[in-house]
């Protein structure tokens, strides 16, 4: 059976639009500082990772 991806992209369109209007500006400004936040304490974390692990090499 072979699948399309016709629906996709409307369906996800979809999505957002209907998210969007119980969006506050509060709570994306919240998101988008946790994310980066996230983000950089993963990168940091692999960073250590990688050092305790090259020095045990």
């Amino acid at each position: 059976m072979k699948t399309t991806n016709q629906l996709a992209i409307p369906t996800a369109t979809g999505t957002f639009l209907s998210i969007l209007p119980n969006l506050n500006s509060s709570e994306i400004l919240k998101t988008m500082i946790l994310a980066a936040v996230g983000a950089a304490v993963s990168f940091l974390m692999s960073l250590l990772l990688k050092l305790l692990f090259k020095k045990r090499s």
